[in-house]
């Protein structure tokens, strides 16, 4: 899909009521100033006309200020600001997104336009080899599952 066909595709979810409203322009400025990275055009397009997060799987991703929440994560910022890794592996730039559970995580690399996906198990991360547009159009087929997350770690 193309990042018009994920947007779109998501708006549709967003019509059936089930979202939150969209991200305001100042909390997606205050997300990328906490973060020091810009939002990838696409998740930023999604946050500002689509959503505040709640879209792709499960419950959905992490909102910036005001959004979705995940568990006891308020927003994208707030889990960057506390430190993705407080070993320091994790590296900057790499945002938590999602949290599949059992200590696995995706993650967006915001220092790529594309939104290269990342995946952190038990402190271990790597590649998922796709970008934000594959894994949102994955999720919605219904064939992303954390299961094809861990497999990716034996493909990279």
């Amino acid at each position: 899909m193309t990042d018009d066909e994920v947007v779109e595709a998501l708006r549709t979810v967003a019509r059936a009521g089930i979202l939150p409203p969209p991200a305001t322009s100042e909390a997606v400025a205050e997300a990328e100033k906490v973060i020091r990275f810009p939002l990838p055009p696409l998740l930023r397009r999604l946050y500002l006309e689509v959503a505040n997060g709640g879209f792709g799987p499960g419950k959905g991703i992490l909102g910036v200020s005001g959004g979705t929440a995940q568990g006891t994560f308020a927003d994208i910022a707030e889990l960057y600001q506390d430190g993705p890794d407080p070993s320091g592996r994790i590296p900057a730039g790499l945002v938590l997104i999602y949290d599949w559970g059992c200590t696995t995580w995706s993650l967006v690399d915001f220092r790529d336009p594309a939104g290269a996906m990342w995946c952190n198990h038990e402190g271990e991360h790597w590649p998922q080899g796709m970008n934000l547009a594959e894994w949102l159009t994955s999720t919605l087929a219904g064939t992303l599952t954390v299961e094809t997350l861990l497999e990716s770690q034996r493909a990279s």
